[in-house]
Formats: structure tokens, C-alpha cells, sequence
């Protein structure tokens, strides 16, 4: 692994450990839910109307991880906060698998290209 590399795990390490920011800023400032992470009904009590859009499409996605939590009745904010973290392991883990893949078909596509002269 390179310098470069050894960096950039390092920024993502410290990412997913600050994620319970998502939890506990909203509490600071008596918010409720995290900035734009808003449901249907949020939005008509925060504007007055549900943008058509949002309507349309709210129930059309169910997150594997509702509030990012295996527990939502949960309140604890250091349990709230430990299944915040693992969301973030997860989506890094997603993401880094994701990556690798298409990056692996990239260079295997690369190879098998003829070279011209």
C-alpha cells in the first residue's frame, strides 16, 4: 500500500468515526432530525406543502437500516451512535467493493486490448 493509498484510508477512517455528529448535532440544536434527512410529513410541517417529487417517490425506497439502527426503539445515543458508525463501516465497505470491482474490470479490459503501433 502506498502513501497515497495509506491516506486515503486514513480519511475514511476518520469520517465513519465522526458520523455520530449526524445524531448528536440535531440534538444540540433541538433540530429532531438530521439536515435533509427529512420524511414526507417533515417537510409539510417545515414548509408548509409536500414537494411533488418527495411525494411521488418517498415510499418507493425502504433503507436497509431505518434511522441507522437495528434497533430503532433504542433512544440511547451511545447505541444509536455505535449503529451510526457501523452505517458508515457498511457504506465504506459498499463502496470500497464497488470500486474494486469496476476497477479490476477496467484494468482486465485494458489488457486484453490490442496495442497499435
Amino acid at each position: 500500500m502506498n502513501k497515497l493509498q495509506k491516506k486515503i484510508l486514513f480519511v475514511l477512517a476518520a469520517l465513519v468515526i465522526l458520523t455520530p455528529t449526524g445524531i448528536l448535532l440535531p440534538m444540540v440544536f433541538n433540530a429532531n432530525d438530521a439536515w435533509g434527512e427529512w420524511s414526507a410529513e417533515t417537510m409539510k410541517d417545515l414548509i408548509g406543502y409536500v414537494p411533488e417529487g418527495l411525494q411521488k417517490y418517498s415510499d418507493s425506497y425502504k433503507a436497509p437500516l431505518p434511522d441507522y439502527s437495528l434497533n430503532a426503539g433504542d433512544p440511547s445515543k451511545p447505541h444509536q451512535s455505535f449503529y451510526y458508525i457501523l452505517s458508515g463501516i457498511a457504506g465504506v465497505a459498499a463502496t470500497f467493493g464497488v470500486t474494486f470491482l469496476i476497477s479490476k474490470l477496467i484494468i482486465k479490459h485494458e489488457k486484453q486490448k490490442p496495442t497499435s503501433i
